[in-house]
């Protein structure tokens, strides 16, 4: 989603024709767009915060702090060096801002328009060929442990009108893959002349790419409450939708999934899962795991475990639980010893670890679909590719290559990282 924000936020500038510089210690101007999901991402904005506060005493320099972190701590960012702030719900303000930086004025709040929250149109940049489509902003669900629904607010859906515009213009573009994005995606429900949920937005979507140089489309992040049979079905039916979703479940355990405010229960989380895996057998499926959450008991901690060997994700992103204040669990009791959560979190990355392994191993000899990223950091005769389950393929290939689609066959497996040959065949 900032990847995607930061973009628009560029286009703005270069529609006022600035340019960017090669790196910080020569720009006129430092715009850093802020994540607060996590207290090690508010850390390292600080640090380089301080950076380029300490830049300010030698040279002219305006400081503009954008997204989450602007909209907890506000105008303190001011203290700590920060020129202009700019909340998730405020970024119309950034024009304003920029005119007053261009002539050299103070820039007065008060005499801007209301900051309000919109969705900027695109969210391209030139030479892309994938891109990321906000649909939704904010959440509802106020998950005890999660800081997000107080800095992004409310859940807004984005006029579907405006969605497939920019989708015909990423297509004008030679875009090739797509991915719709939103706190909580599949909430989306847009209410005009027509209403449309998110399994027909979907549906809409894939007819207008059909026939387009997309190929690929994909959407994050899901939430199992709110992922519905029709919306699985659409997938389904239409091929372009890439065979993979990231699931967050958090925990295996129902007593700690109430004590999160997830929603769900473990059994409704598996029956979806069973579902999914119903309508497409070939998916593969990711999630979120959170470990040491306030209470959690050794028994909770199996429960979890043996939901991971039931379902047996591809991949996950697993963490232990650090209190977030002004949430929910900042305040309960029972808090985990950071040794047993460290522990635990272990346990839990050693099966993740054999279970990736494992299905990786029965792919092995699988002629597949790919899409050429980039060149590969450790050989520059090597290509970094991927598969729409979300895998990596590396092969041998050039430059001209990136940002075209390919068939290679997978012949071994090194690590978590395909390998193949060569290419099968290649097109646009």
């Amino acid at each position: 989603m900032n990847i995607a924000e930061t973009s628009a936020l560029k286009l703005i500038l270069k529609e006022r024709n600035w340019e960017q510089a090669g790196k910080g210690e020569n720009a006129d101007l430092v715009l850093i767009n802020t994540c607060s999901v996590r207290a090690t991402a508010e850390r390292r904005f600080m640090g380089r915060l301080a950076e380029y506060n300490a830049q300010k005493k030698k040279r002219p320099l305006k400081i503009v702090v954008a997204g989450c972190v602007a909209s907890r701590l506000g105008e303190k960012l001011k203290t700590k060096g920060a020129d202009y702030v700019i909340g998730t719900d405020s970024r119309s303000l950034f024009p304003h801002i920029l005119k007053t930086i261009e002539e050299n004025k103070t820039f007065l709040e008060e005499k801007a328009e209301k900051p309000v929250f919109s969705f900027s149109p695109f969210h391209y940049e030139k030479g892309e060929f994938r891109s990321f489509i906000p649909i939704m902003h904010g959440c509802n669900n106020f998950c005890s442990y999660c800081i997000v629904p107080y800095l992004r607010g409310r859940e807004i859906s984005r006029d579907p009108a405006s969605i497939i515009a920019e989708i015909k213009l990423l297509a004008e573009k030679g875009v090739r893959e797509i991915t719709l994005l939103g706190q909580n995606v599949n909430s989306y429900y847009w209410e005009g002349k027509e209403k449309v949920d998110f399994p027909l937005l979907l549906e809409l979507i894939a007819k207008e790419v059909e026939k387009s140089p997309i190929h690929w489309i994909r959407f994050l992040s899901s939430h199992p409450k709110d992922l519905s049979l029709k919306a699985i079905e659409v997938m389904a039916q239409y091929k372009v939708f890439c065979r993979h979703i990231h699931l967050c479940v958090q925990s295996g355990s129902n007593r700690i999934l109430s004590k999160m405010n997830r929603k769900y229960t473990r059994e409704e989380y598996l029956s979806l899962v069973s579902e999914i895996r119903r309508a497409m057998p070939e998916i593969s499926l990711s999630t979120d795991i959170l470990i040491g959450f306030p209470s959690e008991t050794e028994k909770d901690l199996e429960e979890t475990l043996d939901l991971m060997e039931e379902v047996r994700f591809l991949y996950a992103y697993m963490y232990h639980y650090n209190p977030r204040e002004g949430t929910e669990a900042f305040n309960m009791p029972d808090r985990i010893d950071d040794d047993v959560k460290r522990k635990r979190l272990l346990r839990v990355i050693e099966i993740q670890a054999h279970h990736t392994l494992e299905l990786l191993k029965t792919r092995i000899g699988s002629c597949e679909k790919v899409l050429v990223e980039g060149i590969s950091r450790k050989n520059a005769d090597e290509l970094i590719t991927r598969t729409e389950r979300d895998e990596v393929v590396v092969v041998s290939g050039n430059s001209s290559m990136i940002g075209k689609f390919a068939e290679v066959t997978i012949s071994s497996l090194k690590g978590k990282t395909f390998r193949a040959k060569e290419f099968v065949l290649c097109y646009d």
